[in-house]
């Protein structure tokens, strides 16, 4: 049975409201993340192995008065990159809308060019529409291009941004007391 590899990442924070976008004005378990905190974050998962389990310990010099502080910031963590997650997986989606759509389209412009490519030498026979006939084929397996650039390559990034996302969404979330 193979074993899934543990992470941690240490954030050290002076008070809780570090943690949160200050502009925000939803309470803290719909805020958004500080904007350095979440790319620090993301940045710090994304290097690593996707069946990894994360932990994040938050060291925290100041803790709130009121309140359990560790439910707070984890349920805010869960909560943001689960949303995050969901908007990631919409931009995928519409990326492969997108190549769909361009796919369509290319083949049907393939076909055209295809088929004045072939009607050009019934029409002209000999070498003067060769070029013309070649630039015609060219055109057409170029329009190509966009939807086999979105299924062979852009859909990658966002998958593996969705099971980061994902995967900090479950992460582990520890909140301590910081000396300071």
């Amino acid at each position: 049975m193979k074993k899934h590899p543990i992470h941690h990442l240490q954030l050290r924070v002076r008070e809780l409201g570090q943690l949160f976008n200050s502009l925000d004005p939803s309470p803290f378990l719909n805020k958004d993340l500080d904007r350095e905190a979440e790319v620090f974050i993301e940045s710090w998962a994304q290097g690593l192995p996707s069946d990894s389990h994360l932990h994040i310990t938050v060291h925290l010099q100041h803790l709130p008065t009121e309140g359990d502080a560790a439910g707070l910031i984890t349920e805010a963590i869960h909560n943001y990159f689960s949303y995050k997650a969901g908007l990631v997986r919409g931009e995928l989606h519409r990326l492969l809308r997108e190549g769909r759509t361009s796919l369509l389209i290319g083949i049907s412009f393939l076909t055209v060019c295809l088929l004045a490519a072939d009607a050009s030498k019934e029409i002209v026979p000999g070498t003067h529409f060769a070029v013309a006939r070649e630039g015609l084929t060219i055109l057409g397996w170029v329009a190509l291009w966009r939807p086999l650039q979105i299924f062979l390559y852009d859909w990658w990034p966002l998958a593996r941004k969705m099971r980061v996302c994902r995967a900090l969404g479950r992460a582990v979330v520890r909140v301590v007391t910081a000396q300071p």
